[in-house]
């Protein structure tokens, strides 16, 4: 009976092999405990070319030369809060200034006063800096989102003003632009 069983199990173990050859596998199981494993080989994809800086068409030459007083980096805030501003990375005189979660796209604008203003018009988002501080505005609402942010720039002028009350550099450090009067010659002697 042994010999009948151990017959019966070779035969049957034959029948195996021979049937998973007709059918094109193997008598290996497809566990993958049981099959060596192969490193995973992955293509690395090249990495694209910046894309080219370009000066915004929409842009005044007033608005470029402001562009150039931005106070670039983060800008430590009250509450222990930072806004980033960073120029943007395809259009020249325009900057990404983020806060929170979010980033605004913003273009400097002109002021009387001689503070540089970025506005995001879409969002009504606008961050105004004067020599010794910045904040970013929310326009809408018309309040502050942050106040009293200094970059190193700010921070050193700061320091300056200390250290000489009474200077012309004292107070909040800026100077109104003083516009040229417009006078309308008619031709004519004023009428009374």
């Amino acid at each position: 009976m042994k010999k009948h069983f151990f017959l019966t199990l070779v035969s049957l173990t034959a029948a195996l092999q021979v049937s998973a050859t007709w059918a094109g596998t193997s008598s290996i199981s497809s566990n993958d405990s049981v099959l060596p494993h192969r490193p995973l080989l992955l293509k690395k994809m090249p990495t694209p070319a910046p894309a080219p800086v370009v000066v915004d068409e929409n842009l005044s030459e007033e608005q470029l030369a402001n562009s150039l007083r931005v106070n670039r980096g983060d800008a430590q805030c009250e509450f222990n809060q930072t806004v980033s501003v960073r120029p943007h990375p395809q259009r020249a005189g325009v900057f990404n200034v983020s806060f929170k979660n979010h980033t605004y796209t913003m273009a400097p604008e002109s002021t009387s006063t001689g503070a540089v203003r970025l506005e995001d018009k879409r969002a009504g988002v606008m961050w105004l800096q004067i020599p010794t501080k910045s904040m970013l505005m929310d326009s809408g609402k018309g309040q502050r989102m942050v106040d009293a942010c200094t970059h190193a720039e700010q921070r050193a002028t700061i320091t300056a003003n200390a250290l000489t009350p009474g200077s012309a550099g004292a107070g909040i450090g800026i100077v109104p632009v003083v516009a040229s009067p417009v006078v309308a010659n008619s031709g004519r002697a004023p009428s009374r």
